[in-house]
C-alpha cells in the first residue's frame, strides 16, 4: 500500500496548477513555472485547494507509478514556491571557483580551467572567504535538474579518501582511509 501516493498535496496561496486532458501537469509559482507529463493510468485531480493523485488498480506497477508521481508533483509545488538550493565546497590547497551570469570557471588542480555553462533555469554564485574552502551556490525551482548540475560539477574532482581534495557536497561526511604503514 503506497502511503506517499495516498497523502493529498495541499496548493499554497499564489500557486496555480493546471491539469490537462493528456495528463500534463503545469505548476506556476512566484519562482517559476515547471511541467511534468504522468503516465495514462494514475489520475490527477484537483480537489478543495489539494491535488490527489488515484491509480487504478492494485498492481505492482501502479503502486510504484502512484508514490513517484506524487513525489514528482509535490517536488514542483514545493519547486515553485520556496526552491532548491545545493551548496558545494572545494577542498584543497589552490582550488577556485568563480562566476560571472551562468558560466562557472573553475581551478582543480588540472593544467586547465574548467568552463562550466550551466542552464538558464538554475542561479549560481561563489563565495571564496580567507581561511575557509571556497564554495559554489546553486538555486532552482526544479529538484531534478540541481541535482543533476551539483553531480555533474561533483564529477570534475570527486573527494579522494586519503586526504579528502575534491568538490563535495557542504555537510557531507567522506569515508577517509589510512595512507601507507611503515615496515614494522
Amino acid at each position: 500500500m503506497s502511503r506517499i501516493g495516498k497523502a493529498p498535496i495541499a496548493i499554497p496561496a499564489g500557486v496555480t496548477v493546471t491539469i490537462s486532458d493528456k495528463n500534463l501537469v503545469s505548476v506556476k509559482g512566484p519562482k517559476g513555472e515547471l511541467t511534468q507529463q504522468v503516465d495514462r493510468d494514475i489520475t490527477i485531480a484537483q480537489e478543495e485547494g489539494n491535488i490527489v493523485v488515484t491509480r487504478p488498480t492494485d498492481q505492482k506497477k501502479h503502486k510504484a507509478l502512484h508514490g513517484l508521481y506524487r513525489s514528482l508533483l509535490n517536488n514542483m509545488v514545493q519547486g515553485v514556491t520556496e526552491g532548491y538550493k545545493t551548496t558545494q565546497e572545494l577542498v584543497g590547497v589552490g582550488y577556485r571557483a568563480t562566476s560571472t551570469g551562468n558560466v562557472l570557471e573553475l581551478t582543480l588542480g588540472f593544467s586547465h580551467q574548467i568552463v562550466f555553462v550551466l542552464p538558464n533555469e538554475v542561479k549560481v554564485s561563489t563565495t571564496a572567504e580567507k581561511g575557509k574552502n571556497p564554495t559554489i551556490t546553486l538555486e532552482c525551482a526544479d529538484k531534478q535538474l540541481i541535482g543533476q548540475i551539483a553531480a555533474k560539477i561533483r564529477g570534475f574532482r570527486k573527494p579522494e579518501p586519503y586526504k579528502g581534495k575534491g568538490i563535495k557536497f557542504e555537510g557531507e561526511v567522506l569515508r577517509r582511509k589510512a595512507g601507507k604503514s611503515a615496515k614494522k
